[in-house]
């Protein structure tokens, strides 16, 4: 089982849900809602109470840790992203369930997020870990693949998204064979980001 904490480095502080982050992760949801059409649910405005009980629930199973995506910038919760589909007989699990407000969007937000959400799970047991998006996101289907991520195919039909479209999913996946190298990858980019900014570790 992963264990629910928190994850840190010099960009991002990653939360576990809580009741004292709602309103803060409500207010960083609450953006662009043509963005959420791929999800199987919807986490912005009137939609957010079901969402985040949803999310609280699948936690308390042990099958997902949703967190608060705070930036280390401004310190405010700009989004959030989850560990779920969990399966500790299989040591696999997924990375999913990400959405950040635009003006986060192509900052240091995405991969430093990432680098903590693999480590964590490849530094508890875990040898497989897969990230899915919708076919039609060619925007998110990039950012998985500059992670680094191994494409597997398009999974048609696959999910029913919130608006009742059947989505066809495209999988990546990264295994622990191949989690150094990915690892080097994020850690140049970080490094890109801290040269742009001026940040020292």
């Amino acid at each position: 089982m992963l264990p629910v904490c928190d994850l840190e480095n010099d960009f991002v502080h990653l939360e576990p849900f809580s009741d004292a982050l709602k309103e803060e992760v409500r207010a960083a949801l609450d953006h662009d809602p043509d963005a959420w059409s791929g999800m199987v649910s919807a986490g912005y405005g009137p939609h957010f109470d079901v969402w985040w009980a949803s999310a609280l629930k699948a936690m308390a199973s042990g099958s997902r840790i949703a967190y608060a995506v705070r930036s280390k910038v401004d310190n405010a919760v700009v989004g959030t992203t989850s560990l779920y589909e969990i399966k500790p007989e299989h040591l696999r699990c997924e990375i999913g369930s990400t959405f950040y407000r635009p003006s986060s969007r192509g900052s240091a937000v995405n991969p430093a997020a990432k680098i903590l959400l693999l480590e964590h799970a490849f530094n508890h047991g875990m040898v497989r870990v897969e990230i899915i998006t919708d076919a039609n996101n060619a925007a998110s289907q990039a950012a998985i693949r500059k992670l680094g991520a191994v494409y597997e195919g398009t999974l048609r039909k696959h999910k029913r998204t919130w608006t009742g479209r059947m989505r066809d999913t495209v999988q990546f996946a990264v295994l622990d064979d191949d989690y150094p190298t990915v690892r080097q990858g994020l850690i140049q980019r970080l490094d890109r980001f801290r040269q742009a900014t001026g940040l020292v570790s």
